[in-house]
C-alpha cells in the first residue's frame, strides 16, 4: 500500500510556539550562557551517555552551533524559554529527517532551572504537536536511557511508546545501561493530541 502523498516538510521555516508556561524560538545571543552551563551539567551528560564532562566545549563553540541553526533546512532546533521569568532553560531538536518516510528524531536538554516544573512536557507536546500538524511528519522517535525514568515519563505523558531495546548499549560507572526506543506515530497524536491518558 503506497503512502499518502503529501507535501514536502518545510524546515526552513523557524517557528515560534507558545504554550502555557513554555515558549519556543530561534536562538539569540543571549541565550548562549545558559546553553554553555547545560552542556557542562554533569547530569545532562550523564544522562545523554556523552562521555564527555563538556569542559571542552567554551562559549566561541557554544555561540558557532546554536546560533547557526536558523541555517538549516534539514532540522529544527529550538530554545525552551520559562515564560514566567523570560529565560531560556533548555532546548528541543527534530533532527534526522528522513523525507522519504516522514520521520524525525527528537531530542532535549533542559539546563537546571528548567527541570520538575513541568516545562519539559509542556515543551515537547509543542515540538512534536508542531512536526505532525505543520511539518505533516508521521513519525517522531527518540532514544533515552534506562536510567532515565524521568525522561521517559515525559515521552510516555506525551504519547511516546516504547518498541524496542538496545541492550547494555552504554557502559556508564562501571555498568551496562539499556538503550530504550520510542516513537509516536502521527494517527496516535491525531487520536489523543499528546495526553494518551485523556483518551484512554
Amino acid at each position: 500500500m503506497n503512502a499518502p502523498t503529501q507535501p514536502r516538510a518545510d524546515f526552513s521555516v523557524k517557528p515560534t510556539l507558545t504554550g502555557t508556561r513554555t515558549l519556543l524560538r530561534p536562538f539569540t545571543e543571549e541565550d548562549l550562557p545558559v546553553m554553555l552551563a547545560a552542556v557542562r551539567d554533569p547530569e545532562v551528560n550523564r544522562f545523554t551517555g556523552s562521555g564527555s564532562d563538556g569542559s571542552d566545549v567554551d562559549l566561541a563553540a557554544t555561540r558557532s552551533w546554536y546560533l547557526t541553526r536558523a541555517d538549516h533546512d534539514d532540522r529544527l532546533d529550538l530554545a525552551v524559554v520559562d515564560r514566567a521569568t523570560g529565560k531560556c532553560v533548555g532546548e528541543v531538536v527534530l533532527n534526522e529527517w528522513d523525507p522519504a518516510n516522514r520521520s524525525c528524531n527528537f531530542r532535549t536538554l533542559l539546563g537546571a532551572e528548567g527541570r520538575n516544573r513541568g516545562l519539559g512536557t509542556e515543551a515537547c507536546r509543542l515540538v512534536v504537536a508542531y512536526a505532525f500538524e505543520t511539518l505533516g511528519l508521521h513519525r517522531v522517535s527518540l532514544g533515552v536511557f534506562d536510567f532515565n525514568p524521568r525522561a521517559r515519563r515525559v515521552y510516555e505523558k506525551v504519547g511516546f511508546v516504547v518498541e524496542g531495546r538496545a541492550r547494555e548499549a552504554l557502559w556508564h560507572d562501571g555498568e551496562w545501561i539499556d538503550d530504550l526506543h520510542m516513537a509516536i506515530l502521527a494517527p496516535e497524536w491525531a487520536a489523543h493530541g499528546g495526553t494518551p491518558t485523556a483518551a484512554s
